[in-house]
């Protein structure tokens, strides 16, 4: 599997590198694989991407926390009470697929420029992996598992925490998976467009200014490497600590 992997990557960057260096690519549009290799290597000793990587960075984990905090507890609601979920289902599906692009001019006016607004941006829209993920594995639950509970006389508390959130815990770090990639994407987009302090901004400042394309794709790198040791970081503590993993470990 290992070994499957190194090759796939090792034939992309091979790719990239020949796109790069044959002149299929108009010059200074695609800089050769090496090339940004070498930038991405200094960056890590670039005190300006350094601090907006790191206002990055700390962003994305409150973004996430807070998508979590509000969409677990509401999906376990929801997929409890089908009559709540049946009244408030055309308000989550209206909100569901707004742009969130399209909302950062609203959220700036209301709260301003700074990390407040690309971290409101980044929970709307992680919110939504973790809330259905959350509520259809409710549903799924055992019924026996919850008429036990009920024969023992377990209050509404203890049935959520002892038996719903174990059953739907797998679900949802399925989901949070899921919006780790979404807050991520929303972050830097909304520095792009913002010039808020973080990797967006680095991007916009580079590529739009100085078309410095070989920076821009450094700073991409850094991103998806980023992303991808999240990603696999949650899994592996699914797989650990759930008991349960998954299927297409890859998303």
């Amino acid at each position: 599997m290992i070994g499957r992997s190194v090759a796939g990557l090792a034939g992309f960057l091979a790719l990239w590198e020949v796109a790069g260096r044959s002149g299929v690519v108009k010059a200074g549009v695609l800089p050769p694989a090496s090339v940004v290799l070498v930038r991405f290597m200094a960056l890590f000793t670039d005190r300006e991407f350094i601090t907006e990587a790191a206002s990055t960075i700390v962003s994305w984990p409150i973004a996430l926390a807070l998508a979590s905090a509000i969409a677990i507890p509401l999906g376990m609601v929801l997929g409890r009470f089908r009559p709540l979920r049946l009244s408030i289902g055309p308000v989550v599906e209206f909100l569901r697929p707004l742009p969130t692009v399209a909302l950062i001019p609203l959220v700036t006016l209301v709260l301003g420029g700074g990390a407040q607004t690309k971290i409101a941006l980044a929970v709307f829209a992680s919110v939504w992996p973790i809330l259905f993920n959350t509520m259809y594995a409710v549903g799924e639950i055992d019924r026996q598992l919850l008429e036990t509970a009920r024969a023992f006389r377990v209050g509404p508390m203890r049935l959520a925490s002892g038996v719903i959130l174990p059953a739907v815990a797998p679900f949802a770090l399925t989901g949070i998976r899921l919006s780790a990639a979404v807050a991520l994407i929303v972050l830097v987009s909304t520095e792009y467009y913002t010039s808020s302090v973080g990797i967006g901004h680095f991007v916009s400042h580079w590529g739009t200014t100085s078309l410095r394309m070989d920076l821009v794709l450094a700073s991409v790198v850094f991103v998806g490497l980023a992303g991808y040791l999240v990603n696999t970081g949650l899994l592996a503590a699914q797989r650990r600590w759930m008991g349960w993993a998954a299927t297409g470990g890859a998303i």
